[in-house]
Order: C-alpha cells, then sequence, then structure tokens
C-alpha cells in the first residue's frame, strides 16, 4: 500500500515538474540575446568603417595621383630646364596666383591674367613648364575684346588646391636650399674680394718703397751733380803742407839784427838778416 502511494506521489510530481522545464527550454536566454545584438552592431560598425576607409582611400589614392603628377611638372618640369633663380620666381608666380583665387574665390579680377603682360610674360610665358603648370591648375586661354587671357574655371578648383600645395612643397624644400647658396656665395665672394685686396695693397705698398729709394737715389744723384757743378770736378783732397812759411814784416834777432821778410819773394833761403844801425855818438865814443 505505501509502496503503491510512493509511486503514484513520484508519477504526480513528474508529471507536475514537466511543463515547469518545457516552460524553462522554451524561455529566451537574455544574455544571449544581448551577446548576438552585440555582435550585429559590431559587423554593422565594422562594415561601416570598412566602407568610410574605402572611400577614403580611393579619394587619397587620386589626390595622390595628381599630386604626382604636379610633383613631376615642377621637378624636373620647371626647375630642370629653367635658371635657377628664374624657376624659383616662377613658382612664386603661379602659387600667388593660386593662392589669390583660394583666398578670393567670387573675384574676377584674380581670376585671370594677361600673357602680354611684361612681368607675366617673363615669368610664366619664356620659361619652359610654367605655362603649362597654370593650365593644369585651371587656366585656360581666352580672348576678350580681341586681348588674350588665360581664365581660371572654377570647376578645376580642386586641382587649383592640389597645385598650390605641391608648390609650396617644393618652395619650402627649394628656397633654404638657394638662401645657403646665396650665403656661400656671398662669402666665396667676400673672401675673393680680400684676397684681391691684400694682393693690391702689396703691389702698392712695393710701388710706394720703391717710389721711396728711387726718390732717395734721384735726391742723392741731384745732389752729387750740384756739387760737381759748383765745382767742376770734385776737388781731391788736399795735402796737409808742412813746410816754413815767411812772415811778413821785420824783427830783432838776440843779436840785435834786424830781419827784413821779402813779402813778394817765394825763396825758401829764410828772411835777409839786416846788421844794427851803429849811432853816431857811439861811433865817437869809438874812436876816442
Amino acid at each position: 500500500m505505501s509502496d503503491h502511494t510512493h509511486m503514484d506521489s513520484q508519477l504526480v510530481q513528474g508529471h507536475s515538474d514537466a511543463p515547469q522545464a518545457q516552460a524553462r527550454g522554451s524561455r529566451p536566454d537574455h544574455d544571449a540575446v544581448a551577446a548576438a545584438i552585440e555582435r550585429r552592431l559590431q559587423e554593422e560598425r565594422e562594415r561601416a568603417a570598412a566602407a568610410a576607409a574605402g572611400s577614403s582611400n580611393a579619394n587619397f589614392d587620386g589626390n595622390h595621383e595628381k599630386r604626382q603628377e604636379f610633383r613631376r611638372m615642377i621637378d624636373p618640369g620647371i626647375l630642370r630646364p629653367n635658371p635657377r633663380h628664374v624657376a624659383l620666381e616662377s613658382l612664386q608666380t603661379l602659387l600667388k596666383l593660386a593662392e589669390n583665387i583660394i583666398a578670393h574665390p567670387e573675384e574676377v579680377k584674380y581670376q585671370k591674367f594677361k600673357p602680354t603682360n611684361t612681368t607675366i610674360n617673363r615669368l610664366l610665358v619664356e620659361p619652359r613648364g610654367t605655362l603649362e603648370y597654370a593650365v593644369a591648375i585651371g587656366f585656360a586661354p581666352q580672348v576678350e575684346n580681341f586681348q588674350p587671357f588665360y581664365v581660371f574655371n572654377k570647376r578645376h578648383m580642386n586641382d587649383l588646391k592640389i597645385g598650390a600645395a605641391m608648390i609650396k612643397e617644393a618652395l619650402d624644400r627649394e628656397l633654404p636650399k638657394e638662401e645657403q647658396a646665396a650665403r656661400k656665395r656671398a662669402e666665396e665672394k667676400a673672401t675673393h674680394e680680400a684676397a684681391v685686396a691684400k694682393v693690391k695693397q702689396a703691389f702698392y705698398d712695393d710701388r710706394k718703397g720703391r717710389a721711396i729709394t728711387d726718390e732717395r737715389e734721384r735726391l742723392a744723384r741731384a745732389a752729387t751733380a750740384a756739387r760737381r757743378a759748383a765745382g767742376g770736378m770734385s776737388p781731391e783732397p788736399e795735402v796737409a803742407d808742412y813746410r816754413p812759411r815767411k812772415m811778413p814784416g821785420s824783427g830783432h834777432t838776440l843779436s840785435g839784427n834786424v830781419v827784413q821778410a821779402d813779402e813778394g819773394s817765394d825763396d825758401e833761403s829764410g828772411p835777409t838778416a839786416v846788421p844794427p844801425t851803429v849811432r853816431e855818438d857811439e861811433e865817437e865814443d869809438e874812436e876816442e
């Protein structure tokens, strides 16, 4: 009896648990649903990012090719065949034209240039590759009132901006080189001029020294000539004459004789002695 009762209770419990298990199996799992939604959102984000990346890459590739084209038109197209200073000035002129249009897109006066203008002719018409670059960034030849012009077409605004950016890129690269080269040329010129000035100064100093020497020699020759002119030929040095010479006048010797000197005679025998004069009283005394 008890066994039957226990079995019946198990059957009843089994029947009562079955609907609950079936209900649990049919109820959705919220975590799984959330995970599925997150996966779908992530996939959509990835697809959107891929689409955006594809569009960006397509634009980048197109601009890249255009940039490369403009770079080739600048170098070698403009920089190599033209004198360097002309090429750089021409690029600066093209950049100025482009920047004016970009800054003033509605100003008609900035959207054309006249090829017969002296400056335009020198910088954009005569140099090689410059007029072709102007056409590439959107300028086209037209005639207005029987006058030639190059007029910008607004449909090429993107080309204009890319071309201007490439010119700026080239100038940022080349102008420092030009400034460095200009400084080097100036230094070399200054060094050369200093060397030339030094050589000239040495030459002038040498000439001045020679002139001073020549002047001294000339003065010495003039002095010598003056002395010779004043005294005929230069007199030979006189030999000292130690011979006794006669003294003019008369004198008395110790013996009382009177000595008379003959002034006009060159006789070297000496003065003539004259006996002393005897007074008369002395003679009388002697007679006595």
